[in-house]
C-alpha cells in the first residue's frame, strides 16, 4: 500500500473544495480528503478534475502498486489536460519526481498554451485551439487518412523504409505496435541517423518533420521526461517511475 497526498498548486485558481481526486470508485475533494491509501492494484488509474466532479478540465495519472513496489507515470498520450507532477518519496530516503516543471506550473494556463502554440510548426498549432485541453497529433484527425496533415510523417517514413502513415506513427499503432524503436526514432526524426544517435536526447526533434507535439512536453517537463508517444520510452525518455519500499506519493495538480 502507498499513501498518496493530493497538492493543489492552481495558483489559487480553484480552492481545494473544487479540486476532485476519483480513484476505486470513490470521488472526494481534497477538502474532504487530501489522502488516498493506495491498495496493491495492477493498471490502475487515479483522476483529476478542477471545478467540479465531472469537469471537463480533468487529467490522470496511471501507476501499478505491488507489496513492495510502485510503478508510475503522468502521460501526454493522449492529451494535455491539467498540469501533474508527482514525487514519490521511499523508505531509503531516495526520492523520484516526473511531470510538468516548476516553470509551467507558475505561469497561467493561457500562457502554457499560448506557448505551446508558438513553439510549434503551423501543423501543429490547432492542437491548442480548445480551451480544456491540447489534443495529441495521435488522436486528430488532421493527421489521419483525409486530413490536411494525412502526409506529414508519411514521406519521412516512406525514405527510412517504413510503410506506417502519420497516424500510425504518431499513435504507435499498425506496423509499429510492436516496434518501440521504430516507432520512437520516427516521432523524433532520428530514423535516418546512425544507431548511436537514436539514444541521444541531443539529436531529437532537430529536423523537420518530427513529433513537436512531444518535443514540447519534454522541454516543460522535470528532467526533460515526458510521455509524448506511446514508446516515448524508449530511451528511458518518459515519466516513468518505479521503485521498491515506497513510502508515500504526493501528486500536485496544476490549473
Amino acid at each position: 500500500m502507498v499513501q498518496v497526498k493530493v497538492l493543489n498548486k492552481t495558483n489559487g485558481k480553484y480552492p481545494d473544495s473544487q479540486v476532485y481526486w476519483t480513484f476505486n470508485g470513490q470521488t472526494h475533494s481534497i477538502a474532504q480528503q487530501p489522502y488516498v491509501d493506495m491498495p496493491a492494484n495492477a493498471a490502475g488509474r487515479m483522476t483529476f478534475h478542477l471545478g467540479s466532479p465531472d469537469s471537463k478540465y480533468n487529467d490522470f495519472i496511471e501507476f501499478t502498486v505491488g507489496d513492495n513496489v510502485f510503478n508510475g507515470n503522468t502521460t501526454r498520450v493522449d492529451a494535455f489536460g491539467l498540469k501533474l507532477a508527482m514525487l514519490l518519496h521511499n523508505d531509503d530516503g531516495s526520492e523520484q519526481e516526473v511531470g510538468e516543471n516548476r516553470a509551467t506550473f507558475a505561469e497561467s494556463r493561457e500562457a502554457t498554451f499560448q506557448r505551446f502554440a508558438a513553439a510549434v510548426p503551423a501543423e501543429f498549432k490547432h492542437l491548442a485551439s480548445g480551451t480544456d485541453r491540447i489534443v495529441s497529433p495521435g488522436g486528430d484527425s488532421a493527421f489521419a487518412p483525409g486530413g490536411q496533415y494525412a502526409d506529414y510523417l508519411s514521406s519521412y517514413a516512406s525514405s527510412v523504409g517504413s510503410k506506417a502513415t502519420t497516424q500510425q506513427i504518431f499513435g504507435c499503432s499498425g506496423p509499429l505496435a510492436n516496434d518501440a524503436a521504430g516507432c520512437a526514432n520516427l516521432n523524433r526524426h532520428v530514423a535516418d541517423l546512425p544507431e548511436a544517435d537514436w539514444s541521444k536526447p541531443s539529436s531529437y526533434y532537430k529536423k523537420a518533420p518530427a513529433n513537436y507535439y512531444a518535443e514540447f512536453w519534454h522541454d516543460n517537463a522535470i528532467d526533460a521526461k515526458a510521455y509524448g508517444f506511446p514508446y516515448d520510452d524508449y530511451a528511458s525518455q518518459s515519466s516513468y517511475i518505479s521503485h521498491t519500499d515506497p513510502k508515500y506519493l504526493l501528486v500536485a495538480v496544476g490549473w
